[in-house]
Formats: C-alpha cells, structure tokens, sequence
C-alpha cells in the first residue's frame, strides 16, 4: 500500500469526521475512541481508516439498514463478510455511513460536500459524501442500480463496482441477490487499485499500451444533459490526444431489453428478499418502497424467468459486440446532481452494466454548468476489472 493511514492518526480521522458531520452527516454510527486497538496492527491496509453502509451487519457498531423504525440500532452477533475481510487486512472500520432505508430510494439526510444544495446521491449517499469530504480514504458501498456509480459522480469521488461476486455479500441486508454488488470509494483510481487488489485478492495491474474505446453514440434510456454530453467529449477529445482510439458504438437492440429487464429481476427478488417487512412492518416503510413493492408484486415467476434469460443472453452478445474494444466509456450519471434532497437521482446510466453484472469504475474530474461534480463512467467485460482501473487511471490523469 503506497500511503496507509498509519493507527495513531484514527483518533485525528474521528476528529476529522465530527468537525464535518453537522455539515455533512454521511455517518449512521462512530466508534468510540476507548474501542480502538491499543496494539500496532497488521495488514496491507494497516491503520487504514474506512467508513462501512449502514446495510452490513457489525458486530461493534449499530446496523438500522436505514430503518431504524423496523430494526433499532443494534450489532449484530457477527461481521459481513466485507467487514471480516477489511478488518483481517489491518484496516479500522471508524463508522457506519448512511444508506437509504434497505438501499433504496428514500434520502437520506445526508448532503453533497462538493454540490451544496444538491443531492448526494443514493443508496450509498454517506459513504461517497465521507470519500468526497475528505475524512477517510475509502468506503464500502453497494449498488443494485447504480447506487456506487451515481452517488460517486455527484459527490467528485471514484466510484468501483467490481465483477458480480468479487467482493462478498454474505451479511449484506439482501435487496435483490442477482444484482446486489459490494462497491468502494476511493479519493484516486491508485489508490482504488491498491485497496481493491487486497480485497479481492486479484493482481489488477494492466499492461500499459494505447487503448481502444468504445463510445456509445444514443442510449435507450435517454440521453445525457447537455452539459454531461460536453463533458462525455472533452473526455474523448483528451483520449485521442493522448494516443488513445475512441471508437464510437451503436447499442444493440439486445441493450435495450436487457436495460429494461433489470426492472423484473430487481422488483421479483425484492419482493421476496423484504418479504417479512411486507408483512409485519408495511405501515413503517417509507412511501417510495411500499409504492414501489405493492408495484413489483405483479411480477411473474414467469416473468422473472424471461427477464434472466434476457440478461443472460444480453451477456453473451455485448461481449461480442464490444470485442475489439479495451473499455466502454459512458456517463455516470445523467447530469449533475439534481438540486434539492427529494431525490436520490436516476440510475439510468448503471442499470444495464448492474445487470450483466461487469466492472465499472466512475472517474471524476469534471464539472457541469453549475459548477457540480461530473463523472465519467469505463465499463469493462466479466472480470476485466484490471483494464478498467488501468483505463479510469490514465482518465483520471488527463483530467488532472
């Protein structure tokens, strides 16, 4: 690890996190001081300061899954999988970051440290809000929609959504289990690449030549604003100068019906992951999810089983179809963070990518009209993970 927080600076990095929480309250819970190890730690991310989504079970800290009316702060009898794995490399999980109620849409009260006024984002709102402010150098999140992606880019973090099931879900709060992934925030792409290298346990350094990227040219979901759309070209013109090829793409009608059976996988399996809250605790949820659930029970096991054929037949074809491409360049997110704390914002850019389950990285560095963050969103193929972070790494660097 080239820069680890060393231990001694935890107590400075709590400090650090209280003097910016009445601003930013990206955190659900903090440890106490007289609970941190007294003793040298460990590990390639010894002293490592990181914030954990208050959608992971721990077993020192309160986990609410953004429902404190349902689940009462309380720990859990054992850690995530994710929190064992961080805490087995040397590093010090300092708090539990907010999350809208079970990684949904709800806001939370957390706010944009780069955007005032402006949503940070969601699900993983307190994680990339921590990242973004500065108080600690990486998060764990998670992203069914685009819940890592969209936050990163509102907030000015680097976002990572690793391959489906490099990182483990196991005492993850499920909201759909073919599409739930672990992600992380970071401060740089390096420093991405060297946390997610420990927790994945993958070598993810790239040969380094010039690279062929693809660009989608129209998206069926919509397009982008018109200010994302010159950031999406400064971002090529940056590529090109650089010796790189950008390659622009035509989606194929397959994109399409994939994109838009995200919504049946996702609805079938949340309905039957929150089941118990459906029935012991409607009148608790909030207004979007019981309007969301009584809306997706109307998905068929039937339809269900059409929307992961598509998906998988979806994943067989846009390989294909990116073959002869190192990476696909995308937005992360529409536009800039829409203004105000109603809405989390869409997740339209990351849904399809979520889907099929491939590695995406949101690079940031630009800005739109109104002075808010911007990010730039490379995707790779199933387990190309080291070409994608190779990718948003060089990005990153040409936009300074």
């Amino acid at each position: 690890m080239s820069s680890p927080t060393p231990p001694a600076s935890i107590p400075a990095t709590l400090q650090a996190i209280r003097a910016r929480e009445p601003e930013i309250g990206a955190f659900a819970a903090l440890v106490d001081e007289s609970d941190l190890p007294l003793t040298p730690i460990d590990g390639p991310l010894a002293g490592v300061a990181v914030g954990v989504k208050d959608i992971f079970d721990t077993s020192d800290l309160p986990t609410a899954y953004g429902a404190p009316s349902i689940y009462p702060p309380a720990t859990a009898r054992h850690d995530a999988a994710i929190v064992s794995a961080l805490r087995r490399a040397g590093a010090v999980v300092v708090g539990k970051t907010t999350t809208t109620e079970f990684a949904f849409l709800h806001p939370t009260a957390t706010r944009n440290p780069r955007a005032p006024g402006r949503t940070p984002g969601g699900s993983s709102a307190g994680s990339a809000a921590a990242v973004a402010a500065g108080v600690i150098p990486l998060a764990v999140g998670t992203q069914t929609g685009g819940s890592v992606i969209r936050p990163a880019s509102y907030c000015g973090a680097v976002g990572y959504k690793p391959t489906f099931g490099w990182l483990p879900t196991s005492g993850l709060k499920c909201f759909s289990w073919s599409l739930d992934t672990v992600g992380l925030f970071t401060q740089s792409v390096s420093a991405m690449r060297e946390y997610a290298q420990v927790l994945t346990g993958r070598v993810l350094a790239a040969e380094s030549r010039p690279l062929v990227v693809g660009v989608v040219q129209e998206y069926p979901w919509g397009a982008p604003s018109a200010g994302m759309q010159r950031a999406l070209e400064q971002a090529c013109r940056l590529l090109r100068e650089a010796g790189h090829t950008v390659r622009p793409l035509v989606l194929p009608p397959i994109g399409s019906s994939a994109f838009h059976a995200h919504a049946d996988v996702q609805g079938w399996e949340a309905t039957t992951a929150l089941d118990w809250e459906w029935r012991h605790h409607r009148d608790e949820l909030s207004t979007e999810l019981r309007d969301y659930l009584v809306e997706a029970r109307a998905v068929s096991a039937g339809g269900y089983e059409r929307a992961q054929g598509v998906a998988a037949q979806a994943r067989h074809e846009l390989a294909q179809w990116l073959e002869g491409c190192d990476v696909l360049l995308t937005p992360s997110a529409p536009g800039e963070a829409p203004e105000g704390f109603g809405s989390t914002g869409a997740s339209t850019f990351n849904r399809l990518w979520t889907l099929l389950g491939w590695p995406c990285v949101s690079v940031p560095g630009l800005v739109g009209e109104q002075g808010a963050p911007l990010g730039m969103q490379l995707i790779g193929r199933l387990g190309e993970d080291a070409c994608v972070l190779e990718a948003a790494h060089r990005l990153e660097r040409l936009l300074g």
